[in-house]
């Protein structure tokens, strides 16, 4: 769900208040997907929309994923400024894929 971001010039109203819309309505930059590292008990996401003070928040995507977060062996254990760090099992069990969303 990708939001319209005006520019800092805009001043065309109407792409304003879509823009607007577009937040009310749920649409955000700050989501994507990760899977998870294979071998490995740490996977580092970039994206521009973390900092310090950001809360990623993560949601299973495949079976594995359910998996792994209903073991209770997943944490986002570091955020910075363009990424977030998330602790896992180091296992070799492909393809656990989450949903992920940057608050703040």
């Amino acid at each position: 769900m990708t939001a319209y971001v005006p520019g800092i010039t805009e001043t065309d109203l109407k792409k304003i208040v879509l823009a607007i819309q577009g937040l009310a309505a749920g649409r955000s930059n700050a989501v994507g997907t990760v899977t998870l590292a294979t071998g490995v008990s740490t996977t580092t996401v970039s994206t521009p929309n973390a900092a310090s003070g950001s809360t990623p928040i993560l949601t299973p995507a495949s079976p594995s994923a359910a998996t792994e977060l209903g073991n209770g062996t997943i944490y986002v254990s570091a955020v910075a400024n363009g990424s977030f760090t998330i602790t896992h099992v180091n296992s070799t069990t492909p393809g656990r894929t989450f949903f992920y969303a940057v608050l703040g």
